[in-house]
């Protein structure tokens, strides 16, 4: 259940060209769904502004085909994360309007669209090319939530001359979504740079003492410059939806 559906529902009943018993059938699985294996939130979207996400880790390729036929059986998008490779070819045969992104190991499809926002993109920041995986996954995220993005990839702090050369992107951006791994030093630089929100993922790329991300992710939480957020490692998805929670705020508000 979407808020649009939602309101025509209601203005149909008003209207008097939905009767109340045929109204009370079309909510009739709100505010979930149980499929057994699975709750289905029918009514996020409603809440939040967002539909249910699926998280593909942990799920069979028939618990994840199941979630995702209810939610557009809802009229609801879809945007299943951290899909397996091997699960991929049965979940696009069996929804085949589902599009793939290997790289962001993602499958999507946008039934419902949200509003698009207006103004100046998210740029989206990589360390190095190993940390792209991650980068794409909060990209594929934006998209699925109707907020414009642009990449800059490959602008570590070991070549700092990359990155400063794109400070004018940086100063324009709506929001920045900063991805590293190794030390994870380049959100505090971005940080010193920008007034924009700062949103730090720390990656699990790096040698022995990078220790999984935990070297990345407790110097983002250290960081020197003040009000960079730090999401958990790995988790493009988790610093997109930071970002779409705020735009979301914006919505709800509209124009000062």
């Amino acid at each position: 259940m979407t808020p649009e559906r939602l309101r025509n529902l209601l203005d149909r009943v008003r209207q008097g060209t939905l009767g109340v018993d045929e109204a009370l059938g079309e909510l009739e699985t709100l505010p979930f769904e149980d499929i057994e294996y699975a709750r289905v939130d029918l009514h996020r979207k409603l809440r939040q502004g967002i539909p249910e996400v699926i998280l593909g880790e942990g799920k069979t390729a028939e618990q994840i085909i199941g979630i995702a036929k209810r939610l557009l059986a809802a009229g609801q998008s879809v945007l299943v994360t951290r899909l397996a490779a091997e699960s991929a070819p049965k979940v696009l045969s069996a929804v085949p309007e589902l599009r793939h992104n290997p790289i962001a190991r993602t499958v999507a499809t946008v039934r419902d669209p949200a509003p698009r926002t207006d103004g100046p993109p998210v740029v989206v920041v990589t360390a190095g090319t190993s940390d792209v995986p991650v980068a794409e996954e909060a990209l594929v995220t934006l998209e699925c939530a109707g907020i414009p993005s642009e990449r800059l990839f490959d602008v570590g702090v070991a070549g700092l001359h990359r990155l400063l050369e794109a400070v004018p992107l940086l100063r324009r951006a709506r929001a920045v979504i900063v991805v590293a791994g190794m030390e994870g030093a380049l959100p505090s630089v971005v940080g010193g740079l920008v007034a924009v929100p700062v949103f730090a993922v720390p990656t699990s790329n790096g040698y022995g003492a990078a220790l999984g991300g935990l070297t990345a992710l407790f110097g983002m939480l250290t960081s020197c410059a003040a009000g960079v957020t730090v999401v958990n490692i790995d988790n493009g998805f988790g610093a997109a939806m930071a970002v779409a929670r705020l735009v979301q705020s914006e919505r709800v508000k509209g124009p000062a």
